[in-house]
């Protein structure tokens, strides 16, 4: 007897099936997905059981104890999103060969860039809208360690990151750069008193920095500052300081809006500041898509000078090249 398979082919009411059940899952429970889908909880709850009853198994528990997947729920998660990732791919590739630019374009960039007056991205994103008007944005704001695996794992095309440590894996593409300072907030020992400093004195500080491997951590390293707290993003670390307790590099543009407010102070900024460039990052292979390349002749367009190397302008008795 020949064996009997348990789905004969993939259509397109499976994959919807499939979606509402992502949706579901990512979302933590029905309840939790009736406004990302718009759609009441009855009917919600129809489309998981049938599902079930195409797949033959049970995927999740949604009664009073609550809202898990079964061990077949987290395997046909994982299924799903690999398959709907190829589903996206193979319409992207299709859309090519029709050269029409339609689908979804995912970028992510790492932190605060919409004070930063070098950087131009809104324009960009203009100029693609334009372009490309059919085209939908998929656009967040990540670690950079996080945007680095994602590009190389296929679920973003485009990443604006610092240029420090390139992965042979990725191209980068230089855009803009940002001017970094050590500063201190209101109520910290070094606010009233910057006459009085010195290096020896700033390294004793309580220092925030970012965890990652980035410019911040590099330079923090590089002074023999001990990190007393870490973040994830620039945003928290202005927190840090603003408390009064902490001092950490901010982004000058970033941090110009408190200076003017009398909130925060550069401390030895001629001394101790450093320039951070960043890039475009893209997946070496396979090949950018046709949505990606035309995104990177936009960046092109808006940066045709790039962004300088960054370079140190730390004295040397500070210790090793910030960047």
């Amino acid at each position: 007897m020949a064996r009997q398979m348990l789905i004969p082919q993939i259509g397109n009411a499976d994959l919807k099936l499939l979606r509402i059940f992502k949706t579901v899952a990512e979302c933590g429970g029905i309840s939790a997905a009736e406004s990302e889908l718009n759609t009441g909880r009855s009917t919600i709850s129809k489309h998981l059981s049938d599902l079930e009853t195409r797949l033959g198994f049970r995927l999740c528990n949604r009664g009073p104890a609550g809202f898990f997947l079964t061990d077949e729920g987290a395997q046909v998660l994982t299924a799903t999103d690999a398959l709907l990732e190829s589903v996206r791919d193979f319409r992207t590739r299709m859309n090519e060969v029709r050269q029409k630019l339609v689908g979804t374009l995912r970028i992510a960039a790492f932190d605060q860039s919409i004070s930063n007056p070098e950087a131009r991205l809104s324009h960009a994103l203009r100029l693609f809208s334009d372009r490309a008007p059919d085209v939908d944005l998929d656009l967040s704001m990540l670690p950079p360690n996080i945007i680095e695996a994602r590009l190389q794992e296929g679920q973003l095309d485009i990443g604006i990151i610092a240029r420090h440590r390139p992965l042979p894996g990725l191209d980068y593409m230089p855009v803009h750069g940002e001017d970094m300072y050590l500063y201190c907030g209101r109520g910290h020992p070094f606010f009233d008193a910057p006459e009085a400093l010195d290096l020896e004195t700033v390294r004793g500080a309580r220092y925030a920095g970012i965890s990652f491997n980035s410019p911040n951590l590099q330079v923090g390293q590089s002074l023999n500052m001990r990190s007393r707290a870490v973040v994830q993003n620039e945003m928290m670390l202005a927190m840090l300081v603003l408390s009064g307790q902490y001092v950490g590099f901010i982004p000058a543009h970033m941090a110009e809006q408190f200076e003017q407010q009398d909130k925060m102070r550069r401390v030895l900024p001629d001394q101790i500041h450093y320039r951070t460039s960043f890039a475009a990052a893209t997946r070496r292979a396979p090949e950018p898509n046709r949505l990606t390349r035309v995104f990177l002749d936009v960046l092109r367009e808006t940066y045709p000078a790039g962004s300088p190397a960054p370079q140190s302008r730390t004295p040397a008795d500070v210790g090793g090249r910030c960047g």
